[in-house]
C-alpha cells in the first residue's frame, strides 16, 4: 500500500479509524479487526482517549500486543473524559498522556494529538507540553483535530523557536462534507501540515449499503440517530449517482469514496473505522483506483 507522511512518520494511505472498538465492538471482534488491517497491510492506527470511555485505547493495546513496534500509533486527549479531565491545560497534558500511554499498554505514543480546541487555554502553553512529552520520548510528533486554519496559524506562531509543532490536523472530511476545501486544506498545503479525514465513509453512507425507500441495515448508522443529519434525500440522491459512476469504471462507490479522498492535496491517512474483519480488508484495498482528470471532473459535477 501506498505510504504518505506525518511528519517524521510514515503512515499508509489507508489507516484504521478505532472508534468503533471498546463502544460498539468487544474485545475479541477489536482483535479480529485489528489482526485483518494489519495482514491487509495497514500500519497506521488512530484512536483517542473517550473512544468507549477508555476502552478503545486498552483494546488496541491488547490486539496489538508485540507487533507495536511495527506500526504507527496515534491517539487523542482533550474533549471531555470526565469532570476532571478535561481540556488542554499543561497539567492536564501530562495526566492524559499518562493515561493514554497505561491504557495502551506502551511506552511511546507515535502522534498525539489535542481533539479540540481549548479556548480557556493559551494554544503555546499547550504546544509547549506537548513538546515536553517529545523531548521526553513519550510522543514522537504532536497534532491536533478540529481545528479551524486561522486555529492552525494561531498554533504555528506560537511555536517558539526549536520546539515541536503541529504535524497534522484530524477534520471531518468526506465526498459529501466538503468544508476543509474552503481554507483548511489551503492552510495544510501552505504550511506543510499533514490532513487527516475523518468520517470518510460520511458515517457509512458513502459504503453503497443504503439505498432511498428502503429501511437502515440492522445495527448501522443509518439507524441509530444518524440517520437525520446524514442520510437525507439529497445525500441519498448523490451517493445514487456517485455508485452508478463508480459501477461504469468497474469499482464501488467505497472505493471512490476512498480513492477520492486520496486524491486531494494535503491528505496523508484515510482513517475508516470498522466493525468487521471483512471491513477492515475491503477498506484497505479501496484507494488503488487512481482517478483521472476527467473522472474527477465527472465526480466534482456529480457532487
Amino acid at each position: 500500500m501506498e505510504r504518505r507522511k506525518i511528519g517524521s512518520l510514515e503512515v499508509t494511505v489507508v489507516g484504521l479509524g478505532c472508534n468503533n472498538f471498546g463502544w460498539r465492538i468487544d474485545a475479541k471482534a477489536t482483535a479480529d479487526v485489528v489482526d485483518a488491517a494489519l495482514d491487509a497491510g495497514i500500519n497506521f492506527f488512530d484512536t483517542a482517549d473517550i473512544y468507549g470511555s477508555g476502552k478503545s485505547e486498552e483494546f488496541l493495546g491488547r490486539a496489538l500486543g508485540n507487533r507495536r513496534s511495527g506500526i504507527v500509533l496515534a491517539t487523542k486527549f482533550g474533549m471531555k473524559f470526565d469532570e476532571q479531565r478535561t481540556g488542554a491545560k499543561p497539567a492536564y497534558v501530562r495526566q492524559a498522556v499518562e493515561d493514554s500511554l497505561r491504557r495502551l499498554g506502551t511506552d511511546y505514543i507515535d502522534l498525539y494529538q489535542l481533539h479540540t480546541p481549548d479556548a480557556s487555554t493559551p494554544i503555546g502553553e499547550t504546544l509547549e507540553a506537548m513538546g515536553d512529552l517529545v523531548k521526553a520520548g513519550k510522543v514522537r510528533e504532536i497534532g491536533c483535530s478540529n481545528f479551524s486554519a486561522s486555529q492552525l496559524r494561531d498554533a504555528e506562531s506560537a511555536v517558539n523557536q526549536g520546539d515541536s509543532r503541529f504535524v497534522s490536523v484530524q477534520n471531518h472530511y468526506s465526498m459529501l462534507h466538503r468544508e476543509p476545501e474552503a481554507e483548511v486544506l489551503p492552510e495544510c498545503a501552505r504550511a506543510g501540515v499533514a490532513f487527516i479525514p475523518y468520517f470518510p465513509l460520511a458515517n457509512g453512507l458513502l459504503s453503497g449499503k443504503y439505498r432511498r425507500g428502503q429501511p437502515f441495515p440492522a445495527g448501522s448508522r443509518g439507524g441509530d440517530g444518524w440517520g437525520p443529519k446524514i442520510f437525507t434525500d439529497e445525500n441519498l440522491a448523490k451517493t445514487e449517482a456517485l455508485a452508478k459512476f463508480a459501477t461504469s469504471r468497474r469499482h464501488s462507490l467505497l472505493e471512490l469514496a476512498i480513492s477520492w479522498l486520496a486524491s486531494r492535496p494535503a491528505v496523508a491517512s484515510i482513517i475508516a473505522g470498522a466493525k468487521t474483519a471483512a471491513q477492515a480488508k475491503v477498506n484497505a484495498l479501496a484507494s488503488d483506483w487512481q482517478l483521472s482528470d476527467v473522472e474527477l471532473a465527472e465526480v466534482a459535477r456529480l457532487l
